[in-house]
């Protein structure tokens, strides 16, 4: 009898098959079964070749050699897990193998892992996919039970081909263009320039803003205060001093009248589930998480601990096939503080709506939601039960019936002026119970004048003295620098940064730059080519990152184009676009590219060199800020020499409670502090070895130790093309 070959992404997701399958036996690279083979790949097993495969030129960098465009893109098996991949070639030449199941992520790039490695073995016998959003048990059997004709995700996988293809030919063309031209250590990319672009211009518009002085009028009226807000614009802010102050003096100690008192009763509907990105934007809001990290975070809670389903989704809603599992899952969930609110749901009947439930909207993958598998808080490290208690009080919220509250609006009238106080009575906390006691995630603050307060029962006609009547002076402040979860954002709905309104729309209906599954990955590229840095939360651009937007190509900078080409890959996978049309397009593109480059009367200056020599090639090395502290990083791409200078710590200064940097190398080790505390190894241990064992220092000093990648980070850009 013949078996069928399942090919699933990654070891741990084949051992979790391999055991509803019943597949105990292990071979080279595979568990198997008396019907099944589990194999895996280690992520990519096949990438595209690299220029010099197809011209032995290539390996020398020469701007007369560009533009690089193969008439066909070849595959070649990566050297570092070609074992992996014999093994699995060697399952699909098996006699006895009839047929093969991919069961890789189910998405754009889980596609693309699976037939690439198909079509460089030469697999030619049947397939069939396994589509599922959870990795539980019941996921896998129902999945296996329904699997689909291979076939039908054909043009997902051209989409995946495409997008991967455009950024070689993109990245690699461009990439090499600016290194020759400027010999400098630059790369650009079709996702990540428009990127670094928009963090460039809020720097810009930061750096141009100008701050004006306005003035504010408030006062008390009876027992609440009011606020002055202008009788034709609403305005509340005056920018002028002396009208402010001639306010004041107008109205203060005058007798005012209410002229209107308005009740409303309005709803607060819940937030809609997360996907990907907004649960991104919500950990870098609560945690100070980066994207990469949430993803990492997430990718274990659905892989190992099989609670979530899976996150690489960009839809916020469920479908109508979903709805019968949702008392499972909330039965699973019913555990610890979500014990009440869970069984409040089962006993009253979750509130699904067209809000939470849509087929239209829902295209490979569902909102991320809990699955149905029970759940032991106690297992969970703490970054896993901080993304974890995200996720779940967002699925009780969302089932949860409105927010409702009364709004009282007061306006008053002294000497003509006009005033106004907003109350809130609430009726009902509905979904907003789930988050009673934690302060809000909005990155912007609500105006201090129009907070809420408690208004005592008032009638129109009423009158009283205005008293307390000041004016508060306020300067106007310039566009907040991105963080991760703004710049996720803005990643999201690039629109408001394109001039044209048809294509503003048509960008909004789309992905916007990137999708969710490789944003995070983006965003972290450009902070380790030293383009951009962190500032507490706060994400700022390089000198080198400054400069290189002034170098690229302008339409290369523009979010338009990679929104559109984003597009196209999504009507690639639907059948709706021809992925040959849309590459030969992008050869154009990539040609465009290289001649403007080359065209260019640019200039790129290191401003950030030492008189430090590289110990490798002997030219001055370019201090930069890397993730984890100042490196030393050599100037010359072809050597590619990095060293660590200093690491951000852990440890907090005795002094001032801020972290540490430690400077130096072995026992020679100091810690240094902004505030100008300094302190030695030797000394930093016998403190801390008076409050905690040896031990726990020597476990604390190891966690120090830096891990960065040592390639270089052009090296780095071009091993991986899916940015």
């Amino acid at each position: 009898m013949g078996k069928t070959l399942v090919l699933t992404e990654k070891p741990s997701v084949a051992r979790d098959i391999a055991k509803v399958l019943n597949c105990n036996q292990n071979g080279n690279g595979c568990l198997m079964g008396s019907k099944y083979i589990i194999t895996w790949a280690l992520g990519h097993l096949v990438t595209l070749a690299d220029p010099e495969a197809y011209n032995a030129k290539y390996k020398n960098w020469n701007l007369e050699d560009l533009p690089m465009l193969p008439e066909r893109m070849e595959l070649v098996v990566i050297r570092e897990t070609s074992k992996q991949f014999h093994a699995v070639r060697s399952l699909m030449g098996r006699n006895d193998v009839d047929g093969l199941i991919i069961a890789t992520d189910a998405g754009r790039e889980g596609e693309l892992v699976a037939r690439w490695i198909i079509e460089k073995a030469g697999f030619k016998k049947p397939i069939q996919r396994l589509w599922i959003s959870s990795q539980t048990d019941k996921a896998v059997r129902e999945g296996f039970a329904n699997l689909k004709p291979g076939r039908e995700y054909d043009n997902l996988y051209r989409s995946a081909q495409s997008r991967a293809e455009a950024d070689w030919l993109v990245g690699l063309n461009v990439t090499r263009a600016l290194t020759c031209k400027y010999n400098a250590q630059l790369s650009a990319g079709r996702v990540q320039t428009p990127t670094l672009a928009m963090i460039v211009e809020r720097e810009n518009e930061i750096k141009r803003f100008i701050p004006q002085d306005y003035w504010t009028v408030s006062g008390r009226f009876d027992q609440f205060s009011v606020q002055w807000q202008d009788k034709s614009t609403g305005q509340t802010r005056i920018f002028d001093r002396a009208r402010a102050e001639g306010i004041a003096a107008k109205v203060s100690g005058q007798t005012g009248e209410i002229v209107e008192v308005r009740k409303e009763a309005k709803k607060e509907l819940p937030p809609l589930a997360y996907d990907l990105t907004e649960l991104q934007r919500d950990a870098n809001r609560r945690y100070g998480y980066s994207a990469k990290k949430t993803l990492s975070v997430m990718q274990k809670l659905y892989e190992t601990h099989k609670l979530v389903t899976y996150p690489r989704t960009d839809s916020r809603y469920i479908s109508e096939d979903v709805v019968p599992t949702l008392s499972d899952r909330l039965k699973s969930i019913a555990v610890g503080p979500y014990t009440e609110p869970a069984r409040n749901l089962i006993r009253n009947k979750p509130n699904v709506t067209k809000r939470f439930v849509d087929n239209s909207k829902v295209s490979d993958h569902h909102a991320i939601i809990p699955t149905e598998q029970y759940v032991n808080l106690a297992s969970l490290d703490p970054e896993e039960r901080n993304i974890y208690d995200l996720i779940i009080k967002r699925f009780i919220a969302v089932l949860n019936p409105p927010f409702e509250y009364e709004q009282t609006t007061v306006k008053v009238d002294a000497k003509g002026e006009l005033f106004y106080a907003k109350g809130k009575i609430v009726k009902s906390l509905g979904w907003k119970a789930v988050y009673e006691g934690v302060g809000q995630m909005d990155d912007e603050e609500e105006e201090e004048e129009d907070r809420d307060q408690s208004l005592p029962e008032v009638k129109k006609g009423q009158t009283a003295k205005m008293t307390a009547v000041k004016t508060f002076n306020g300067k106007t402040k310039p566009p907040a620098r991105y963080t991760e979860a703004t710049l996720l954002s803005a990643m999201e709905h690039p629109g408001k940064f394109v001039e044209d309104r048809a294509l503003r729309e048509a960008l909004e209906s789309t992905s916007g730059l990137g999708t969710p599954a490789t944003r995070a990955d983006i965003i972290e590229k450009l902070f380790d080519s030293f383009y951009i840095e962190r500032r507490g939360k706060e994400i700022i651009p390089t000198s080198k990152g400054l400069q290189l937007i002034g170098l690229v190509p302008p339409d290369l900078k523009s979010p338009e184009l990679t929104a559109k080409w984003e597009q196209q890959l999504q009507l690639i996978s639907r059948g709706r676009a021809n992925a040959n049309a849309f590459m030969e397009e992008m050869r154009k593109y990539a040609s465009r590219l290289v001649s403007s480059v080359i065209a260019s009367s640019g200039q790129y200056k290191h401003d950030n060199l030492t008189r430090e020599k590289c110990p490798e090639c002997g030219k001055y090395l370019l201090e930069v800020n890397g993730k984890k502290g100042k490196m030393l990083v050599c100037q010359d791409r072809e050597c590619g020499y990095r060293r660590g200078i200093s690491q951000v710590s852990n440890a907090r200064c005795p002094e001032c409670h801020k972290k540490m940097e430690i400077r130096g190398e072995g026992e020679k080790r100091t810690f240094y502090c902004t505030c100008g505390y300094r302190e030695k190894l030797e000394a930093f241990k016998n403190r801390k070895g008076e409050q905690v064992n040896k031990r726990e220092v020597s476990r604390f000093l190891k966690q120090q130790e830096t891990n960065e990648n040592i390639n270089s980070a052009l090296a780095d850009a071009l091993a991986k093309w899916n940015k």
